[in-house]
């Protein structure tokens, strides 16, 4: 059985102005995605601003999540480095804390080849003894995880049960499927995508727009698996001026500048990222209200 089926929320780091993390909004935002749709809280990916964490903020983070969750819905962490040894303490410890996932991103910069990233991914989910899912993304690792590997992988380590895709290559999507026989648990890397990969057997999608619309990233998912097929390509093509708008910079500058827009106060970004410059907050403000969601400022 999956992790989860449906949208899973990529969740913003919510910090004080002074850069430190802003706890009582992330137990905000967790009560916000529990009430509103969300089908799963993937807690200190990319979107949440990790790479900036130190590693003791990032497994605070986590276990504040389980904690506060408290079980309404499934918690994946992520855990994935470029250093295995890093990435199976971290993933050990987010375990014990109670996660009911993990999400292991491809180690990055120092890349790796397919053999290293088949034994980096199989040390650490022996290890973690948690249900992973790879997340493959080589527009930020430098490295495309590639469907033989996967396919290995899923084969020959129990615990390695899905694959978040956000390659964009829907051939390889296929393949990967075909390859497994379709016993993956696939789920979108790209809000743009979801359908497409519903339609070849996906189970959701970790999603960034689910942050600034929940329900309706959920009800894309919902429709499809209702066999309302119409409907959830419907609701997925109104989004896109949206996703196009929260994809405009590097990911999450504009979703958080959305979730500010929204009233949240989810505070700055930690630098290298920099602020929304004026021009682009204005199309992306423009985005959100033709969607149907409200500007508090």
């Amino acid at each position: 059985m999956a992790i989860f089926e449906g949208s899973g929320v990529a969740i913003v780091t919510p910090f004080f102005e002074d850069e430190t993390i802003h706890y009582e909004k992330l137990d905000q935002l967790i009560d916000f995605h529990c009430e509103n749709g969300t089908d799963s809280i993937i807690i200190c990916g990319t979107t949440g601003e990790s790479p900036t964490l130190s590693e003791e903020e990032h497994m605070q983070v986590v276990k504040f999540a389980v904690e506060r969750v408290r079980g309404r819905i499934p918690v994946i962490a992520g855990t994935g480095s470029n250093a295995t040894r890093t990435a199976i303490d971290m993933s050990r410890e987010a375990v014990e804390y109670g996660v009911d996932g993990l999400l292991l991103i491809s180690p990055y910069y120092n890349k790796a080849t397919q053999k290293g990233m088949e034994a980096h991914f199989t040390a650490v989910a022996r290890e973690a003894k948690a249900p992973v899912i790879l997340y493959n993304v080589a527009g930020r690792t430098g490295i495309n995880i590639e469907a033989t590997t996967i396919a290995n992988l899923v084969r020959d380590v129990d615990n390695i049960v899905g694959v978040k895709e956000a390659s964009g290559n829907i051939s390889q999507v296929a393949k990967i499927m075909s390859l497994t026989d379709g016993k993956i648990d696939l789920y979108s890397g790209n809000d743009d995508q979801i359908v497409p990969l519903l339609s070849l057997g996906g189970k959701g999608v970790i999603s960034v727009l689910a942050n600034v619309a929940p329900q309706e990233t959920h009800d894309i998912c919902e429709l499809f698996f209702q066999g309302k097929v119409k409907e959830s390509a419907a609701l997925q093509l109104k989004a896109l001026p949206l996703i196009d708008q929260l994809f405009c910079q590097v990911n999450p500058i504009p979703v958080k500048k959305a979730m500010n827009l929204m009233g949240w106060e989810c505070g700055p970004l930690r630098m290298p990222l920099t602020e929304l410059p004026p021009e682009q907050t204005e199309k992306l403000a423009k985005a959100m209200r033709e969607f149907g969601i409200q500007i508090q400022k």
